[in-house]
Order: structure tokens, then C-alpha cells, then sequence
């Protein structure tokens, strides 16, 4: 089951380059993007409406895209504007369109009723775009449930294990013993902790110095990670135990922005950016972030996958819920109380009949 009535990321900016079109699959739906000649990403319905042959097997004429099928022509906006065969083009004939919008490098596609489309519901990437910030992205694709990875996300204490050589690599499993503060946001979970005395990342371009560490991300609908890493002077976690005042300025920032986009029940993609300040990390440091993630991130998909292959061996067992998962919990829940709002009402389907 899926949200729909929200934004999905169909990929970073560069994979659509002009003259390109790109096939998608998300939630079950399959769709192509292309530029338009004013630069713009337009969504189509990847299904001729004539034989539903693919329209990503088909020819970009301009600003229409051409099915080579049988030649029926639509425009960016899904209208049928040429039929080779005739002369007449029945009134309706059209493929759907779907709302994009291009943000923080992402391009971002409205899967709900379009009519419904909000662009402020789009969760805002942390220094995509930032003048000072370095950026590396990388993307990956899991064969399993897309809640599984939000699942993942949403409780970081399996890096002390799954990352123990990679992203957990300190010895002291502080990650699996240090409690987060977890707070409620309107759509999503806040989780948020001080790991004091602690050494800055490896891939961080300055002195190893002992730092009070603050992490905290926001994972928000429909499943969007939004991490930001500081490090500051000892003492800072006990004058500032509920995170860090604006006022202060860190030793370092590591921002990652992560997106989580379902394609089917057992297929999700993932969209990872790295991103520090220039000041800090030149591009050699930030291909060493990137690479980092890169290996960490395989090590969740293995862990992910083989979850996924003992979930589908073992219908009808319920996974046990701990103390510490209460912000999956509260996630899961906000995500099915979203897809039940979703759901027609008995009188409205009645009307419908």
C-alpha cells in the first residue's frame, strides 16, 4: 500500500538532460520525464493510450513525444495532437500528466490527483544549492519494501553493528547506548542527541580533536531524511542539552539528504547527497565522504534484503517492537493515518456507483 497524495523524488536534476527521456517506476506506476525545450521536466504516463506500448521507446519531436508504435503524437501536457492514421483525433485521447516540480536537484513528482498538488508539502534539502557547501549524490536501488528502509533511517542504532567497520567505526557503540530525544513534527519525527568527546568524522578535513557531537534529522512524509552533524567545543553538550543555540558557531557540519522513492511492494530507490562546507572539504575530501556512504549504504541494502527474503518466507509473523523504535512507530503509524484519510468514504463510493 502507498501514499499518494504526496511528492516522490524521480531522481537528481542531471539524470534529466535535454533530448533524454527517463523511464520510471513509482509506486507501481510507470512514468517518463524529459526536458522541454524552456528546460522544464515534464511526467508522463510511460503507456501510449492507443495499444499501450511504452513512450519510453519513443521519439521526443520538439516539445511532443512520439509513440513508435503506430506514430500517435501527445504533448508535454499528455494531449494527443496527431494521429498518422486519421484525421480526427477523438476528443479525451490523452495520456496522463503528472505535477513535477525541480527543487534542491531533486526532481520531484506529484503521484496523488493532480488538482490536489501542493508544492509547500515539498521537504526542503539541507545546502543543495548552498554557494559554501560542496555536494556529492549518489542513488541505489533495494529489492524490498520501502518501509524497511524507512525503518532503517528512522533508528541509527544499527550503525553500531551493520557500520561497525564503515559509518559506526568508533568502538564505543554509543549509538546503540545513547537515548535520542524524539519529538512529534506535523509530518514526521525529529530524533536528536550529543555524543560528547568525540572525535570529528574521518572525512572531515581537520585535527582530530576530542568534540561534543550533535545529531539530529528530521524524517518526514512520505520518506525523507534529513541529517545534520556538528561538532563543538567540550562542554557544549551539558550547557546546551537540548541541542546546540544558533548562536554557536561548530567546528564542522556534515549535511545529508536522503529521499526514499517505492517503485513497487518489493523494489525501492534511494537518492543520497553528501554536502559540507567548502571551507572544510574540497572535492578529494567529499569523494571520500561519498565513497564511504557508498560502502556503508551496500551494507544496509545486504542487511535489508536478507530482512526482506525472511519476511517472505514467514507470512503472518508480526515484528516485535522495542523501546527504542518508538519513532518507526510513530512513523508507520502517521504514514497509515495518511493513507486511510486517502481512502474513499463508504457514501462518497456509493455516489460514485
Amino acid at each position: 500500500m502507498f501514499l499518494r497524495n504526496s511528492w516522490y523524488v524521480a531522481g537528481w536534476s542531471h539524470h534529466v538532460e535535454p533530448g533524454a527521456l527517463v523511464a520510471r517506476t513509482i509506486l507501481g506506476e510507470r512514468i517518463i520525464l524529459y526536458r522541454t525545450s524552456t528546460g522544464k521536466v515534464t511526467a508522463l504516463e510511460d503507456r501510449c493510450c492507443h495499444r499501450f506500448a511504452p513512450l519510453s521507446r519513443g521519439r521526443l519531436e520538439g516539445d511532443d513525444i512520439r509513440c513508435m508504435y503506430h506514430g500517435i503524437k501527445f504533448s508535454a501536457e499528455g494531449r494527443c495532437v496527431e494521429i498518422p492514421a486519421q484525421d480526427q483525433i477523438p476528443p479525451g485521447l490523452k495520456v496522463r500528466s503528472y505535477p513535477v516540480v525541480e527543487k534542491d536537484r531533486w526532481v520531484w513528482v506529484w503521484m496523488g490527483a493532480a488538482a490536489a498538488a501542493d508544492a509547500s508539502l515539498i521537504p526542503t534539502a539541507l545546502n543543495h544549492d548552498h554557494p559554501d557547501y560542496h555536494m556529492r549524490t549518489g542513488e541505489m536501488a533495494y529489492e524490498a519494501n520501502y518501509q524497511l528502509v524507512h525503518d532503517n533511517l528512522l533508528d541509527l542504532t544499527h550503525l553500531a553493528f551493520v557500520h561497525e567497520k564503515t559509518l559506526g567505526a568508533t568502538g564505543d557503540r554509543l549509538w546503540s547506548t545513547v537515548q535520542p530525544m524524539v519529538m512529534a513534527l506535523e509530518r514526521g519525527v525529529r530524533i536528536s542527541r550529543w555524543f560528547p568527546g568525540r572525535s570529528r568524522p574521518r572525512y572531515v578535513n581537520l585535527p582530530a580533536e576530542p568534540s561534543d557531537t550533535w545529531n539530529t534529522f528530521d524524517f518526514v512524509v512520505p520518506g525523507v531524511f534529513l541529517l545534520r552533524s556538528s561538532g563543538h567545543p567540550m562542554g557544549t553538550a551539558d550547557a546546551f542539552p537540548e541541542g546546540p543555540d544558533d548562536s554557536l558557531a561548530p567546528r564542522w557540519v556534515v549535511l545529508t539528504s536522503q529521499a526514499v522513492t517505492p517503485c513497487s511492494e518489493r523494489k525501492t530507490l534511494y537518492y543520497y547527497s553528501a554536502c559540507q562546507r567548502a571551507s572544510h572539504a574540497d572535492d578529494s575530501f567529499m569523494a571520500i565522504q561519498l565513497g564511504l556512504f557508498q560502502v556503508a549504504f551496500a551494507e544496509d541494502k545486504s542487511m535489508i534484503e536478507a530482512q526482506q527474503g525472511v519476511i517472505d518466507e514467514t507470512p503472518g509473523r508480526s515484528l516485535t517492537t522495542l523501546q527504542f523504535d518508538r519513532s518507526i512507530t510513530h512513523f508507520r503509524r502517521l504514514m497509515a493515518r495518511l493513507m486511510r484519510e486517502e481512502q474513499p468514504t463508504p457514501a462518497a463510493t456509493a455516489a460514485a456507483e
